[in-house]
């Protein structure tokens, strides 16, 4: 399928008419008190910690992202249903991802539960997880499946690529599969954070469409107005969702460092056979960190030096990986072998000593 024409926009608008008949039908979340899950001993940053952990799971077994998505639903209903404990909440995240897993993937993909268990690091035997499940299925009614975040923002990008299909060709090595996942990637952040947990997926899904678009264009408000209308959200939550998510995907940026200049002639005068020594504190190195995807929320690793004449953008890095799924829902294969190929390649990084700067190296200032 190609980008949206005008010829699929009732198309559109009948899959967004039922995806919020069904979230209105399920959609329920647990409510926080005290910083504590209301009737449990389930802390916030407990909480947030088992998100990340689905997170890391369903990014090591490669599962779609609306497995997640729906994997969060499914806990999240849960949690607002029962008065779960602490003890039990690991045992509870793996058997909601289990469930997902068992709703969205292929069979061939899905891990036995034994597999599952032992290579996400999870503490409980696969008689437990299957014990559990059978208890959420009981409690949710055997209903598991309702409209997620992620479908929202699925059904909303294609509308707005049915509208301003020209909307991304100024911007270089980006088209509607790769844009897509860069958008898949801010949900999921933000799916983690317990202060958004308030608003409805659709709501959630439509502001980081927003924010995008005025990222990308000053006509964005005809566009969006139109989306508000269709998704039937409130003004006034919606208003405040985005200056949430506003905040939240500032943090998804690496902060900038700042170099002090020290000249090189001068190092060269006091140490004539010598390199001035490299001091690097640890707070520097700590601060000095971003998260590149093995996992939507991996593993930390040390941010590489890239001359300014070969940017590489740490979004379509971390995106490679939703690249491949979603370039099919658009007919691009071209180009490209194959997803994560393709996003390596098309971001070449730079080696050492092929710096094109015609700076000298900065150096530490010298220490008494």
């Amino acid at each position: 399928m190609k980008c949206p024409g005008p010829s699929q926009s009732l198309r559109l608008a009948l899959f967004l008419e039922n995806a919020l008949a069904s979230e209105a039908r399920i959609w329920k979340v647990p409510v926080f008190q005290d910083l504590i899950l209301k009737g449990t001993d389930i802390s916030l940053l407990c909480y947030e910690k088992v998100v990340l952990w689905i997170a890391e799971i369903n990014s090591q077994f490669q599962f779609y992202p609306e497995t997640f998505a729906l994997a969060i639903s499914i806990l999240n209903r849960l949690l607002a249903s029962v008065k779960a404990q602490l003890k039990y909440l690991e045992c509870i995240a793996i058997s909601c991802l289990v469930l997902a897993a068992k709703t969205n993937e292929e069979d061939e993909v899905i891990p036995s539960v034994k597999m599952l268990a032992v290579q996400s690091g999870c503490k409980r035997s696969p008689a437990e997880i299957l014990r559990m499940e059978r208890i959420i299925l009981d409690k949710l009614h055997w209903d598991l499946y309702t409209a997620t975040p992620m479908d929202f923002l699925n059904i909303f990008h294609a509308m707005v690529m049915s509208s301003w299909p020209h909307l991304l060709h100024g911007l270089p090595q980006m088209n509607p599969s790769r844009h897509v996942a860069l958008l898949t990637k801010q949900l999921q952040h933000c799916m983690a954070c317990h202060q958004l947990l308030q608003f409805k997926g659709s709501t959630l899904a439509l502001v980081i469409i927003t924010l995008e678009l005025e990222r990308l264009t000053p006509d964005w408000f005809p566009v969006i107005t139109g989306l508000l209308k269709k998704a039937q959200v409130n003004s006034t939550k919606f208003i405040h969702c985005k200056e949430l998510v506003d905040q939240e995907l500032m943090r998804l940026q690496p902060s900038n460092a700042i170099y002090i200049f020290y000249p090189v002639s001068q190092a060269i005068q006091a140490h004539p056979k010598a390199r001035l020594p490299y001091h690097c504190s640890s707070e520097w190195k700590g601060s000095h960190r971003v998260r590149l995807r093995k996992g939507p929320l991996s593993q930390l690793v040390s941010t590489a030096f890239t001359s300014a004449a070969a940017p590489i953008p740490d979004d379509a890095m971390e995106a490679d990986e939703y690249y491949d799924g979603f370039r099919h829902l658009y007919s691009e294969d071209g180009g490209a072998e194959s997803g994560r190929a393709s996003g390596a390649s098309s971001c070449p990084q730079l080696r050492p000593g092929e710096g094109s700067s015609p700076c000298p190296p900065l150096q530490p200032p010298e220490r008494d």
